[in-house]
């Protein structure tokens, strides 16, 4: 087993077994929120993976029963006043999971136990299958910091569970659990948590060996609807926000990301998506929802995440 990352940060892990199948299991306590620090290191246990000869097929997870709570939203603080540097454009969504996770040569299964909300979803999404326990909890729910999913969520959702449910996901910032993530198409399988890696080794062997479909979600079209339909659909949700949310621009923005990748295609929208996150995350919206969220996350939840 090899580390990623120092052991005073958040980092990930990477063991390969005899069947090929190297587990990265992501190790930030308590709820393996996706620190800079994480992100870098699952980038580079994804290259470690992808050029070892020993290594068939991947399988993402979180330590002791947690795949991910999101972005660390601490840092949204430091970078909001210019105390942290912010990645580079493009860097995390379209270097790390675009590029090497969801490009990747080598297939990857998320196996998801316990919390995957924003970012922890998105890096679950960008895996070529997701296997999940019942009560995971699955969701986007970076609109209630004044923010939108910034790391490819507007375009692989919709592609998921199509484009009503990931508006409604998305929108009021509910997640969902497994089984009903599994009828919505959001994960392939639910199995317990004893059975969860094992299940997903199997699983990743056999996208390999082409016993189960290899799918990049970024690309799926079946779950779309015609140009004309989505067009109905976005602009109901338009007049639903703006009823509901007079004063607030960022769900908005939410739903002209996810209309650019259906006319647009889905590529494109990332770069629009880390655009708008950037901007949205200097606005004073997401600065006073903030520090709100952070308060309610330790005092409520006894953690931190989105």
């Amino acid at each position: 087993m090899s580390e990623m990352g120092s052991k005073n940060k958040g980092r990930t892990m990477i063991e390969v077994g005899a069947d090929g199948v190297a587990v990265i299991t992501i190790v930030n306590p308590p709820v393996n929120s996706l620190s800079l620090d994480v992100l870098q290191s699952l980038k580079e246990s994804y290259d470690e993976a992808l050029q070892r000869d020993d290594v068939k097929a991947i399988v993402v997870t979180g330590a002791k029963g947690k795949f991910s709570g999101g972005f660390d939203i601490s840092a949204f603080g430091g970078i909001q006043e210019g105390k942290v540097q912010q990645p580079k454009s493009g860097y995390i969504s379209v270097e790390v999971l675009t590029d090497t996770i969801e490009a990747a040569r080598k297939p990857s299964v998320a196996a998801i136990d316990g919390l995957a909300l924003g970012g922890g979803l998105e890096v679950a999404m960008v895996c070529h299958a997701r296997i999940s326990t019942p009560t995971a909890q699955l969701g986007l729910p970076e609109l209630q910091l004044g923010l939108i999913p910034g790391f490819g969520g507007t375009q692989r959702l919709p592609r998921l569970v199509g484009l009503a449910k990931s508006l409604e996901m998305m929108l009021t910032s509910k997640a969902v659990k497994g089984e009903e993530a599994l009828q919505l198409g959001l994960v392939d399988a639910v199995v317990s948590s004893q059975e969860l890696i094992n299940t997903a080794r199997r699983w990743a062997l056999d996208i390999l060996a082409r016993r189960k479909p290899w799918v990049a979600s970024l690309y799926k079209t079946d779950k779309i609807e015609s140009l004309g339909e989505a067009r109905q659909i976005l602009n109901f949700a338009r007049a639903q926000t703006r009823r509901r949310a007079p004063n607030l621009k960022h769900p908005l923005v939410c739903i002209d990301i996810i209309e650019e990748g259906i006319v647009n295609g889905p590529k494109p929208a990332l770069m629009k998506e880390v655009e708008a996150f950037g901007r949205l995350l200097k606005s004073d919206t997401s600065k006073k929802l903030y520090p709100h969220l952070l308060c309610s996350a330790w005092n409520i939840k006894g953690s931190r995440y989105y």
